[in-house]
């Protein structure tokens, strides 16, 4: 045998036939509550979500839900190695697997030919370009107020 059993508006509880209140809203709809308490606190115009003991409570919490649903699985992002505008994957590679030596090597090997770069263009240059960065602007001073004219009602 079934029972038609109402679900109050508050708490979601089942209110089995002869109990609760039937009341109508002042739009016409009609609102099942199940006890004097879920009156009560829905006349205060109370949220069911901030009462601890209804079940809009619970859902928002998430308890009582560990059997129903079981956790989620995350799928981890795979990383992908591309070509950037200046050099190409493979290149990417060769540089990556190759062993830190060679590469301070290739380091080193740069640096000498910057500086002998440097060095023979000091030499062409007959080393003019020091003397005339000395003074090319004059220094100006900054107009600052003085001790005089502070403003205000200090004294």
């Amino acid at each position: 045998m079934v029972i038609n059993t109402e679900l109050c508006a508050l708490s979601e509880y089942r209110i089995y036939p002869g109990h609760g209140k039937l009341m109508i809203r002042r739009d016409g709809k009609p609102i099942w509550l199940g006890s004097s308490k879920a009156h009560s606190l829905t006349l205060q115009r109370k949220k069911a979500a901030k009462l601890v003991w209804t079940q809009a409570w619970r859902r928002l919490h998430k308890k009582g839900i560990t059997e129903t649903a079981s956790k989620k699985r995350t799928r981890r992002t795979n990383k992908v190695q591309r070509a950037v505008v200046g050099i190409s994957l493979d290149d990417i590679k060769k540089k990556a697997s190759e062993k830190a030596s060679v590469r301070s090597a290739a380091r080193d090997a740069a640096l000498k030919e910057v500086k002998a770069r440097k060095a023979a263009n000091k030499a062409k240059s007959g080393g003019k370009g020091a003397a005339p960065k000395g003074n090319t602007f004059q220094k100006v001073p900054k107009h600052m107020g003085g001790k005089g004219k502070r403003g205000g009602t200090q004294r």
